[in-house]
């Protein structure tokens, strides 16, 4: 795991659609900024304006014939743009980067969704990523038929504003070998990636997300 020593920090969370990453990511960053931290949250695919491009292609429901070897570079594409122009640039001044998703994304619905395999995943990360990694990942874990549920209700109700649907339009199987890497990649990753049950309240869930980061970042500093 890396450490920056100017006091930088990068956390990502992870989990399926609609197992409350962008709430959880929203609370944490307002709770670190009471403690006097500047906080950087960003989003994947996205983050930046060409990422956002990227985004509307990937997550459009009107997109269609994308191979999936071809999802994956778009993936990577984004990520490669947020690391360089947000992420890296956060860190270095000793912000705390939050992302809403990353490689473990792509190893989860590209890798076991799609079927392309770890290997690949982990060799564009190498590539493309320089091998950054979070220095934590909060996995919030929920029940795959509630997540994807809850995901569909979301984007049903943006619908007028825009249509990320794409991903949802997937079976149950799909979602069901996306789940399973997940926790695979909690089980083979203990040092950096923290399991929290998302099925329960907000509130809950979030003390959770603050425990995690006062055990595993704050009190290294003190």
């Amino acid at each position: 795991m890396r450490h920056w020593a100017n006091g930088g920090h990068f956390i990502t969370l992870e989990g399926l659609d609609g197992c409350g990453k962008s709430t959880h990511i929203e609370k944490l960053a307002c709770h670190l900024r009471e403690q006097g931290f500047e906080v950087v949250t960003t989003r994947e695919p996205g983050g930046t304006e060409i990422g956002e491009r990227v985004r509307g292609i990937l997550l459009d429901s009107r997109t269609h014939g994308l191979a999936p070897l071809a999802e994956l570079a778009l993936m990577f594409a984004s990520r490669a743009q947020q690391i360089a122009e947000v992420i890296l640039p956060a860190i270095n001044r000793g912000a705390w980067a939050l992302c809403d998703r990353f490689t473990d994304s792509s190893e989860a619905y590209q890798g076991a969704g799609r079927q392309l395999g770890v290997d690949a995943v982990l060799t564009l990360h190498r590539v493309l990523c320089l091998g950054l990694k979070p220095e934590l990942t909060l996995l919030l874990d929920n029940d795959v038929a509630a997540s994807v549920a809850r995901a569909r209700r979301r984007n049903l109700a943006a619908r007028d504003q825009l249509n990320e649907n794409r991903f949802e339009q997937e079976n149950r199987i799909f979602f069901e070998r996306v789940h399973q890497q997940f926790l695979a990649i909690a089980h083979r990753e203990p040092e950096r990636v923290v399991l929290i049950d998302a099925r329960r309240g907000v509130e809950e869930v979030h003390k959770d997300v603050v425990a995690a980061v006062r055990e595993r970042l704050l009190a290294r500093q003190g």
